[in-house]
């Protein structure tokens, strides 16, 4: 594990500090912090624009809504880098380099619920299902967590591949434009090009450069590829001219919350597949920086999770969960300080208030974000093959649980319609590839390392 020592003023002893814990001068913090709001900001404003546009809202409510999920975002990015309480057993927060936003996982329950309801009515109603949801989340991190006992090395590297190779295909739809097949501009010529020459530079700067612009690789990129969009006519300033200046959140700005029990059984269903998501997540990050997640740090961040998305409806935000992509981040720029994160979430908790500001980040093109998601995405999958070669696939059965676990993974993500038939509950977990996979080796490594006599044989004796 790395440590760094910090000398004290007086010439006295110095004291070591992990990576994670390590605070940056401001211009690194900042530049790096803004880094990961570029990666993540798509995947943010994506979901409320999809329910937005689900329930009928106008563009001034659209836009509400898009300033209400990154405000929401960057308090629950706060509470998972800089924790509530001191206690490790009791503490709110994983105090890891931990990205929090609006979870994709439950868009399509939200648009199912939506269709249930009058498009005056349909908010009021997911926002109290999303509250209950997250007080399960909350009440039941100390339980699901107790899990960890089933993710050994074998199962951490095959969910993070998973998480790697899940992600990829949003990277190529942004590479295309971003938007439905069929839409204007979409697949074009000039949409791929960006993206590769994004994907191009973005290697090339990792390359040439050092030390902090080296770190600093992926947000050049972003900024390239935007100025080379310009030109080509996929970029231009109107959202930012048409952005409110100042916003400030109104709770319940919708309505107060209606306790629908339909509803709140459907998102308490996306609830348990987003810990699922989180948990590995933690897991991948614990390795990447070199500070592995316990079941008590599993445990906070759940809670984390939890108390974020109770929250999040009053000032009219979703379900929060973990993303991934940033994840990528940590391990191409290799700067595991959570304060970094936690001045992303500044930035978003900022880019709420001020949707001005917001529109500008949101300049970068999908195309560019494509070519640089590639390398983010990718260096996931990287290093959960890493995790794989350290985790003793000379063995039999390892090798099998790693080819099926990853063979029905990658089955929504091939043929994203190969559960349509199933019962919707069941849809809402099958259709995430990571949470399949994941349930999937967690399984086969209970059945070939823990049942059985073979297995039990296994088992280290216990310690006198």
């Amino acid at each position: 594990m790395a440590l760094r020592s910090t000398s004290s003023t007086d010439g006295g002893s110095s004291q070591l500090v992990h990576p994670v814990d390590e605070l940056l001068p401001p211009v690194r913090l900042f530049g790096t912090g803004l880094q990961h709001v570029a990666a993540m900001y798509a995947g943010v404003v994506a979901p409320p624009l999809i329910i937005g546009a689900g329930v009928g809202l106008g563009p001034g409510e659209l836009a509400l809504l898009i300033s209400a999920s990154l405000f929401t975002a960057g308090l629950a990015t706060l509470l998972q880098t800089l924790g509530l309480g001191g206690r490790t057993r009791s503490r709110i927060g994983a105090r890891l380099p931990f990205v929090n936003g609006v979870s994709f996982a439950g868009v399509a329950p939200v648009l199912a619920i939506a269709k249930e309801h009058s498009p005056k009515d349909a908010l009021p109603v997911v926002f109290g299902a999303v509250i209950v949801a997250g007080a399960l989340c909350f009440l039941a991190a100390p339980y699901f967590c107790r899990l960890i006992r089933f993710f050994p090395p074998v199962v951490q590297g095959t969910v993070i591949t998973l998480i790697g190779v899940s992600l990829l295909p949003v990277a190529v739809n942004w590479a295309r434009g971003g938007e439905s097949p069929g839409a204007p501009g979409y697949g074009s010529v000039h949409a791929i090009v960006l993206a590769a020459l994004t994907l191009a530079v973005v290697v090339l700067l990792n390359r040439v450069l050092r030390g902090f612009w080296q770190q600093l690789s992926l947000l050049l990129g972003l900024l390239a590829g935007t100025l080379l969009a310009f030109p080509l006519h996929l970029a231009d300033f109107g959202a930012v001219r048409d952005a409110q200046l100042f916003a400030l959140p109104a709770p319940f700005h919708f309505g107060a919350p209606v306790f629908d029990p339909a509803a709140i059984i459907s998102m308490c269903i996306v609830m348990v597949v987003s810990m699922t998501e989180s948990t590995a997540d933690m897991l991948a990050l614990g390795r990447i920086v070199e500070r592995p997640a316990d079941e008590a740090v599993l445990a906070a961040g759940l809670r984390a999770d939890g108390l974020a998305t109770a929250l999040s409806p009053v000032f009219n935000g979703f379900a929060c969960s973990a993303f991934a992509q940033n994840i990528g981040l940590v391990a191409l720029t290799k700067v595991r300080s959570r304060f970094v994160v936690a001045a992303a979430g500044g930035i978003l908790v900022v880019l709420g208030l001020f949707p001005r500001l917001g529109a500008v980040v949101s300049l970068v093109p999908q195309p560019v974000l494509g070519g640089a998601g590639i390398v983010l995405f990718g260096t996931v999958a990287a290093s959960g093959v890493r995790t794989l070669a350290e985790a003793g696939l000379e063995s039999g059965s390892n090798v099998l649980l790693v080819s099926v676990s990853l063979g029905v993974g990658i089955i929504p993500i091939a043929v994203p319609d190969f559960y349509d038939a199933f019962p919707p509950a069941l849809r809402t977990l099958l259709h995430s590839g990571i949470s399949v996979g994941c349930v999937s080796a967690v399984l086969l490594n209970l059945l070939f390392h823990h049942l059985g006599p073979r297995a039990r044989a296994a088992q280290p004796s216990p310690t006198p």
